[in-house]
């Protein structure tokens, strides 16, 4: 599984909403992301608006691209594009990445492997 971490800005004045909506996201929604590829898909925001997006997944690419064949999706977007900052796209496409630099998990496997090869 690729971890994924992205970022993206929620418009200050309509932190609010943004919260309310993801109190109770739509059960077909959901399931779609479940069923995409979508897993262990958390997010997180900032005061000012500053939202943080974490998932797994086996490839961001094919995960983006089978919810955006889904109607559900099509929908949700258009509810939530005019809650973000500087979107040309759907809030789904517009984010930006993050590189990760650092994994403990990964980090411990390595040093594990290199001290019983030594």
């Amino acid at each position: 599984m690729r971890r994924v971490c992205f970022h993206s800005q929620v418009r200050p004045d309509r932190i609010e909403e943004y919260k309310r909506r993801h109190a109770a996201v739509w059960p077909e929604m959901l399931q779609a992301l479940h069923e995409t590829g979508w897993h262990n898909y958390s997010l997180f925001l900032r005061p000012d608006g500053l939202l943080i997006g974490y998932l797994e997944t086996e490839s961001l690419e094919a995960a983006q691209a089978a919810m955006a064949a889904r109607e559900v999706n099509a929908r949700w977007q258009a509810e939530m594009g005019d809650l973000f900052e500087d979107q040309d796209q759907a809030p789904d496409e517009g984010f930006q990445e993050l590189e990760e630099v650092f994994h403990l998990e990964d980090q411990l496997a390595a040093a594990n492997t290199s001290t019983e090869t030594k």
